[in-house]
């Protein structure tokens, strides 16, 4: 990829924890390794973005032995000058910003002196973000002036001097600072002269779904934050500043959030729906019902994609389909060109926007969600421009099980459909049932976004007999009616209903909808 050179170590900002608040460069830099070294507290996704085969190690440190980690460093410096040595272009994926308190440039030291050729990628640095989605601005022209960064544990264990700090009236962050944090506000009231009223916030996991922020004291933020059992990684914030929490906060205000989602689409869909969920701070609970496969007869498919031309229709009923489809075009050198005179139908807003990532735009675009409305808009299409649909030849690459109501009306016409399954999906393990169920017990899940009915036979069937009553404290929110009454046929109480069958429109109604309060 171009920009990524060989030989080369890039020590890589991943930012605070949400991980759409990496760089452009670090994405890039990421999706061209060829081996990611991390830490712990980067967020897994990121990871999805490394190419397929490439070496990815977790190199995080953790616990308070400062002599552990400090061999722990040294390793990790080795492995670096190691990889690099061999001629591939490394990643070092580092919470928040390299340099600040990151240890970057410790690593930075290290391949400069074994002749390494490393890039330095900024980050956006966690005590500014997480402040940020807390609604704190760490300077205002009336509070705070000035801002001092400082690690409540030092090199050697010790705890920061804080007569640094005499004199000192604007905000102060402190990271790593939870453990100490009764003898931190101690020492800022008594070493550094702050007052005991001077107002603290404490925020954990800032800039994640599962965000909390407990605020108080000098005087009596420790108990606070005792009481709320706050835990790692946690950002202490200091000053009048916090004040602006009151009337900034925006992150955790929003109707969503810190509710959890059960998401149950395929592994291989749920990016676009785990981003929706972020931006409205609700937090994901990733649990795949159903993997996609590879079509059951794949030559059945390259021999339909060869013939494209030789149809009068193109018809797909999902983005899955569509995917799917063109890849397999894709494999045989061809691409959109290949339709020749043949036309393309679609049904719904994200079949229509994977089509336009090919460049396509459907001729018939149904206005339903439904497979008969497509049917309809297909017949009329039809009849239109060849004066009646009888002889006429349609190809409907699509899942292998699926509702046979468009290709039955569509024959019932005269037109010749010809059904290839270009994907199958596939159960998840049930292994994972008793975990799916305790959560449930647990009331660990607010809301399930059902995206198929095919996705509401396998959640139900999944659950077993206890489906109904595990379900029923919990908000439903469907894609669509198809799927509405697939939920309503296996006894679930729908609480929402998207207006259209896009997953854009379920996360909005689920928004809106008065339960989540």
């Amino acid at each position: 990829m171009s920009g990524v050179r060989k030989g080369t170590v890039y020590l890589v900002g991943a930012g605070p924890g949400d991980p759409d608040l990496i760089t452009v460069r670090g994405l890039e830099l990421l999706a061209g390794a060829d081996a990611v070294l991390h830490d712990e507290l980067v967020a897994p996704s990121l990871l999805g973005r490394v190419q397929s085969g490439a070496l990815v190690e977790y190199v995080g440190k953790r616990g308070s032995e400062p002599r552990a980690k400090q061999l722990k460093q040294v390793q990790i410096d080795a492995r670096l000058i190691e990889l690099a040595r061999s001629g591939l272009a490394v990643v070092r994926l580092k919470g928040g910003d390299p340099f600040l308190f990151g240890r970057g440039s410790e690593e930075a030291e290290a391949l400069a002196a074994s002749s390494i050729p490393f890039e330095i990628v900024p980050g956006v640095c966690s005590p500014i973000a997480a402040a940020a989605y807390a609604g704190i601005s760490l300077t205002h022209r009336d509070l705070a002036s000035s801002v001092v960064f400082l690690s409540g544990t030092t090199q050697r264990g010790e705890p920061f001097d804080l007569r640094e700090l005499a004199g000192h009236r604007g905000t102060v962050c402190i990271l790593m600072g939870l453990k100490r944090l009764p003898a931190l506000c101690l020492g800022l009231r008594d070493v550094a002269g702050r007052l005991g009223s001077t107002p603290v916030a404490v925020i954990e996991k800032g800039t994640r779904p599962d965000q909390r922020v407990v605020v108080g004291t000098l005087e009596d933020i420790a108990q606070r934050a005792r009481d709320a059992r706050l835990e790692t990684p946690a950002l202490v914030v200091v000053g009048d500043v916090v004040g602006l929490r009151q009337h900034l906060r925006w992150f955790d205000s929003l109707p969503l959030a810190g509710k959890r989602v059960l998401v149950t689409r395929a592994e291989q869909q749920t990016s676009e729906l785990l981003s929706l969920l972020r931006r409205r701070a609700a937090e994901a609970v990733e649990f795949a019902l159903i993997a996609l496969a590879d079509a059951p007869d794949p030559e059945v498919v390259r021999s339909a994609a060869r013939s494209l031309a030789s149809y009068d229709l193109l018809a797909f009923t999902s983005d899955n389909g569509v995917e799917r489809f063109m890849s397999v075009l894709r494999e045989l050198g061809k691409d959109a060109r290949a339709f020749g005179p043949c036309r393309v139908a679609a049904i719904g807003e994200g079949t229509t926007r994977a089509l336009a990532r090919h460049g396509i735009r459907p001729d018939v675009l149904a206005t339903t969600s439904r497979g008969e409305g497509l049917a309809a808009c297909i017949l009329e299409d039809l009849a239109s421009r060849r004066g009646g649909a009888s002889g006429a030849r349609v190809l409907l690459p699509r899942a292998l099980v699926a509702r046979e109501v468009m290709p039955d009306a569509l024959r019932a016409a005269g037109v010749q459909v010809d059904v290839v399954p270009v994907y199958r999906t596939q159960p998840a393990s049930a292994e994972r049932r008793e975990e799916l169920i305790g959560a449930l017990r647990r009331r660990e899940i607010d809301m399930v976004m059902l995206t198929s009915a095919s996705m509401v036979d396998s959640l139900c069937d999944l659950l077993g007999d206890e489906a109904s009553q595990l379900l029923a404290d919990v908000t439903i929110g469907s894609i669509g009616p198809v799927t509405t009454e697939a939920a309503q046929r296996r006894g679930l109480s729908v609480a929402v209903t998207a207006p259209k069958s896009t997953v854009e429109a379920l996360v909005t109604a689920l928004e809106e909808h008065p339960l989540q309060a």
